[in-house]
């Protein structure tokens, strides 16, 4: 089973940006390892490929005791791209990186991870010609609201259980409003 981050994630590639297909935790072929989440758009002739860290604590890799982040990430948008150009026929390859809670340090700070993945979109950029999106801190809780705007506004049940959760939260909190007009009225 993947992980919420992940069907969060899932969830948005799907209802918000439109994929018609969704799949997870998809093993590359000519590299080990895998893709977190993976969407197609068929209208758009685009495809997905993206990276989820849902770190409550702030998104923090180590390696050898040393902040990683950047290394970890820019192999495996590396290996992601290498496998959505070789694999599938898609005219647009989109990176994203899913981290609700990316630390932006202060400027005597050695390391900051905000900066390093910066860093990250800016190489990606010029390696590879893509813009990756960084779906992080804010961007992230926006990401959710939108989620939750279509469940609310959804009437037949999701066959998602995050989709179905935030779609039972948003009505409840419309219900209980309405309870507590009624009394105060």
């Amino acid at each position: 089973m993947f992980n919420v981050g992940e069907e969060i994630c899932g969830e948005y590639l799907k209802h918000i940006l439109g994929c018609d297909f969704v799949s997870y935790n998809i093993q590359t072929i000519d590299v080990q390892g895998e893709i977190d989440v993976v969407g197609i758009s068929l209208k758009d002739n685009t495809i997905y490929v993206c990276e989820v860290a849902t770190h409550t604590g702030g998104l923090q890799y180590v390696k050898d005791q040393r902040p990683d982040n950047y290394n970890r990430f820019y192999s495996k948008f590396e290996k992601d791209i290498h496998y959505a150009k070789t694999y599938f026929n898609y005219e647009k390859v989109k990176p994203m990186l899913w981290s609700p809670i990316v630390r932006v340090a202060n400027s005597q700070s050695v390391y900051n991870p905000y900066e390093e993945l910066i860093r990250l979109q800016k190489n990606i950029k010029n390696d590879f010609k893509l813009d990756l999106d960084l779906i992080i801190n804010e961007h992230f809780q926006l990401a959710l609201n939108k989620l939750k705007d279509k469940a609310f506004n959804t009437s037949s049940a999701f066959t998602s259980r995050l989709m179905r959760t935030f779609q039972i939260e948003t009505k409840l909190e419309k219900h209980i409003n309405l309870l507590n007009k009624r009394k105060t009225a």
